[in-house]
């Protein structure tokens, strides 16, 4: 077994600015245009390698949750571009609204989610991933029906979160693919513990990208990656209407097949907000020690933590992060 310390220089709490970074650079689009068509343009620079039986990954959150990614986007994208599609979801761990298939369908249909086939990838149970090179799983358990599909697109509402410090696409899958009762638990909780969320902060980080790896094995080229920097709460959607109020400039969308990059990007626009903009999220993820998902991603060897930022506003101009957050649409809190 691993030792829970975090190894020297793997510090969760630490932010690594993009000069002290090594290695190879993908390449990450990104628009400003907040709407239904940003967010299709944005996707369809990722595309290429989407085919067959398409799943599509997002947070459909709790009830009446404010800051979920818009119903009419997803709507639009399904319709025009992937129209064959299925949104994807698992049940929740903790109690409450979503912790059953008959209570998350109820949920579902409070928030709008019937425009689109829904598969509750967990409804009969789970099938193990396996997990190459972690020091945590040799498999995490995932919903059983994400075996069913040959490519997956994961749409994620970039934000705060109350354990992960930050939740971006590698949680959106790490976390939203694990089988509620037994993949979640996996990750979340000790082996015999009565105490369901007591891994600590840098193993839960590293559990979850075990988990994200998973996913991102099983696909291979067959999975991309879509983050919208809108209404970030440092709550998670899973708070629905209890998250915390949202303080933090909305920034645009970001696409990449290079999981890593995408949600290092938009970390990187975060730190390049000015200080009272970026201080609450920023707060959360080092609190949390949430950057060890960027870091351990790195280690894991699922992408680049060094990218091309191309700016699709603007001619497809290579653009830095901090050039990215100049002109911030005013958030809609």
């Amino acid at each position: 077994m691993a030792e829970k310390n975090p190894q020297p220089g793997t510090g969760g709490e630490r932010y690594v600015p993009y000069a002290e970074r090594a290695g190879n650079e993908s390449i990450v689009y990104f628009t400003r245009d907040l709407s239904a068509e940003g967010l299709r343009r944005a996707y369809e620079q990722v595309s290429g390698g989407v085919g067959g039986k398409v799943a599509v990954k997002l947070h459909t959150g709790e009830q009446h949750g404010p800051n979920i990614i818009p119903r009419p986007w997803v709507a639009e994208l399904l319709e025009t571009d992937l129209p064959d599609a299925t949104i994807v979801e698992t049940n929740s761990y903790y109690a409450g609204d979503r912790d059953t298939t008959e209570k998350h369908r109820a949920t579902l249909e409070v928030n709008g989610w019937t425009f689109a086939p829904v598969d509750i990838l967990d409804e009969e149970g789970a099938t193990p991933f396996p997990v190459a090179g972690g020091k945590w799983f040799d498999a995490v358990h995932m919903g059983s029906h994400l075996a069913n599909y040959d490519s997956l697109v994961v749409l994620t509402h970039f934000k705060g979160h109350t354990k992960g410090g930050f939740g971006g696409s590698a949680k959106n899958i790490g976390i939203g693919c694990a089988d509620g009762k037994v993949g979640k638990r996996e990750i979340h909780t000790t082996p015999g513990s009565d105490d369901m969320w007591d891994i600590s902060d840098e193993e839960f980080m590293e559990r979850m990208m075990e988990s994200a790896k998973a996913v991102c094995d099983h696909f291979g080229d067959r999975i991309t990656f879509v983050n919208a920097m809108r209404n970030m709460s440092v709550s998670c959607d899973c708070e629905g209407t209890a998250a915390e109020p949202v303080v933090t400039p909305n920034v645009g969308i970001l696409a990449s097949t290079d999981i890593l990059a995408v949600d290092q990007a938009c970390v990187d626009m975060v730190y390049a907000m000015q200080e009272e903009d970026r201080h609450a999220l920023v707060e959360r993820m080092e609190t949390r020690h949430g950057l060890r998902q960027l870091s351990y991603m790195k280690e894991l060897g699922m992408g680049n933590n060094r990218y091309v930022l191309v700016d699709l506003d603007n001619g497809g101009a290579r653009i830095q992060p901090a050039d990215a957050v100049a002109h911030v649409v005013p958030f809609e809190g």
